[in-house]
């Protein structure tokens, strides 16, 4: 099984969505744009938001054990993914990348 890295590509934030139907929350994401965390296995990285890890952990885990090509190829590198965690708020874009190096 392989590391997976985790890359912060992209925060967005839709105000307006927020506005018009949530609940006021004092702090509803830490994440940094750039900010990288390594997968080892199931066990979520320590600082990774729960919620984003329910909707990453099984594109990690097809990258850990060596699949490619998620979707079809539409990666330019096949043992990588794009994906966005669930909030429709404020999502966050995370690039996901196999490692070459073993989990411990």
């Amino acid at each position: 099984m392989k590391k997976v890295c985790i890359t912060v590509k992209k925060i967005a934030s839709y105000p307006d969505l927020m506005e018009e139907y949530e609940n006021p929350i004092e702090h509803a994401c830490s994440m940094k744009l750039g900010q990288t965390f390594i997968a080892n296995g199931w066990a979520r990285p320590d600082g990774f938001c729960g919620s984003a890890w329910d909707t990453v952990s099984p594109f990690v885990m097809t990258l850990a054990y060596g699949g490619e090509n998620i979707y079809d190829g539409w990666m330019k590198n096949p043992k990588s993914a794009m994906i966005s965690c669930n909030d429709g708020f404020r999502p966050v874009s995370f690039l996901l990348e196999a490692l070459d190096e073993d989990a411990d």
